[in-house]
């Protein structure tokens, strides 16, 4: 249902956990009980990761599975979860194969460590303010369009 837009229960889940970890990541540096700057922030590729996000997302359209529930699907027997499982590892393999030729791509737009702060020139705690503002806001507009189960 979350893709054909009538059941957005992996999106607030997802998106729960996003801003529980950025409000309890904020917090405990405000309170100085942890320092952020040691926490590794991987490189931003914009294009690459782009299309990577592209062709996994249109995977998960077109087998209705998640690589998560593909594994449950594919341990009790059905054949779609097999599929896509299969599908994962020719995925997996391709890239593997491919890796020396799709060096161009994966070196592309390369932003180094960005984040949000960074990007928008903000405060963090100004971005975490917005961000919980724009989820409370997601939430409430989905609510509109998520049928009753």
């Amino acid at each position: 249902g979350q893709f054909y837009g009538t059941d957005f229960c992996v999106f607030k889940v997802m998106f729960s956990a996003i801003l529980t970890t950025l409000l309890g990541s904020f917090w405990l540096a405000r309170l100085g009980l942890v320092d952020l700057t040691g926490f590794y922030v991987p490189e931003t590729f914009l294009l690459p990761q782009f299309v990577g996000g592209l062709v996994f997302g249109v995977g998960f359209v077109l087998a209705g599975l998640c690589p998560g529930t593909s594994c449950v699907a594919a341990a009790s027997g059905r054949l779609d979860g097999l599929a896509v499982m299969g599908g994962l590892f020719v995925g997996i393999g391709s890239c593997g194969l491919l890796f020396d030729r799709l060096q161009p791509l994966r070196a592309s737009t390369a932003y180094g460590t960005l984040t949000l702060p960074q990007l928008f020139e903000l405060p963090y705690g100004v971005v975490v303010l917005l961000v919980v503002a724009v989820a409370l806001l997601a939430f409430r507009l989905l609510a509109r369009f998520e049928r009753p189960a």
